[in-house]
């Protein structure tokens, strides 16, 4: 088996910065510390083409790039890969509106099973983002961008 490669570059570490910026630091440290010599390499190239050379161009902003992934990972039925970022769409600040619209364009070009998948799993994540934000002792469960009391009162009327 081949050895693992050096992590220890210029591009591998501005990699990691952008890839921690955009996700956070306990999924890029649970990635990299479960790095072993024969996924290694996935993990370089990955910190270092995409983060490091993709993500750190100047051309788009992060939340436009952001956007971008959820259309493509909505298309290319990747659930695990869309949790990730739709998580690192809000980080980047994203809004749940944003989100949503290009969950709505995805349904009309990639297939309303996309679209539908892609908010299933996208109000899961708004939701527990939100949560995490609020204060303890908050109500939690809203529907992304609808006030947990408006939610009570539309469960009320069905």
């Amino acid at each position: 088996m081949a050895k693992i490669p050096d992590m220890n570059t210029p591009l591998f570490k501005k990699g990691r910065a952008v890839r921690t910026a955009v996700v956070g630091a306990d999924y890029v440290n649970k990635a990299l510390s479960t790095m072993n010599e024969f996924n290694a390499p996935m993990q370089k190239l990955v910190t270092e083409w995409c983060w490091g050379d993709v993500w750190g161009r100047p051309g788009i902003s992060r939340q436009t790039r952001s956007m971008l992934n959820l259309a493509m990972l909505c298309a290319l039925n990747r659930p695990h890969e869309l949790r990730t970022h739709v998580r690192g769409a809000l980080r980047n600040g994203v809004t749940p509106k944003e989100i949503q619209e290009v969950l709505l364009q995805v349904a009309v070009y990639c297939g309303v099973p996309a679209g539908i998948e892609g908010f299933r799993i996208a109000t899961e994540v708004v939701n527990e983002f939100q949560a995490a934000a609020k204060p303890a002792g908050k109500a939690r469960g809203a529907a992304p961008g609808k006030p947990a009391a408006a939610k009570s009162k539309a469960k009320a009327k069905d």
